[in-house]
């Protein structure tokens, strides 16, 4: 009669570890799907939005075509500003230079009336009276555009319009520091000085070099 075999009984050990290798196993399974669960899932997710996405791309496509096309007017308006601004500014000057010169246009008759005197009919006192009208007239015009002449015997020498040329020393009541003799005389317009005037500045006859303020 053969001998049966026996089973010997694992150990508790044993059986523990049969029970971890088990549940290892099946969180590896476990592991192992999860990218396609994860796939599937990022896949849906997509597939849900992407209308979304793709109407947002529309919109600011659209708004950035709108914002180019609101660039290119306001380029456009610029420079028709521009160019409409230097035509009115070449107009302007243009009237204002026809301007003066018709204000000018009788003084210039006058001018050609003495330069038409007869040499043999016309006196010196003529001629100098007809051109003392015209210069008359002439600064009249002149100064009605704010122009003015600087420079006057007697007045406080101011190198800021003045060029002193010479010095004298201030005799009698003269008073030392102003202007004894105007050689050329300064104009200005404005507040722009256009040229200074030339001219002799009185000073004390004990320091002739000096030429001060008077008030000093």
């Amino acid at each position: 009669m053969g001998k049966r075999k026996h089973k010997e009984p694992k150990h508790a050990s044993d059986a523990a570890e049969d029970v971890a290798a088990s549940r290892s196993d099946e969180r590896l399974m476990e592991m192992a799907d999860l990218p396609e669960q994860a796939e599937g899932v990022d896949e849906a997710v997509l597939e849900e939005e992407l209308p979304d996405f793709e109407a947002a791309v529309e919109s600011l496509q659209e708004e950035l075509a709108g914002l180019n096309d609101r660039y290119l007017r306001l380029a456009a308006e610029f420079d028709n500003f521009r160019k409409r601004t230097l035509r009115e500014r070449g107009e302007l000057r243009e009237r204002a230079q026809a301007d003066f010169a018709r204000k000018l246009l009788e003084t210039l008759d006058d001018l050609g009336r003495v330069a038409a005197l007869e040499a043999a009919n016309a006196s010196v006192h003529d001629v100098i009276e007809g051109i003392h009208m015209v210069e008359r007239r002439l600064m009249q015009e002149l100064e009605h555009t704010g122009f003015e002449r600087v420079g006057a015997a007697g007045e406080a020498f101011d190198p800021n319009h003045h060029e002193a040329v010479a010095t004298q020393p201030a005799l009698g009541a003269a008073v030392p520091g102003t202007i004894g003799t105007v050689l050329q005389p300064g104009y200005r317009l404005g507040n722009l000085l256009l040229r200074p005037a030339r001219v002799v500045v009185l000073v004390d006859d004990q320091d002739p070099e000096s030429v001060g303020d008077p008030g000093a």
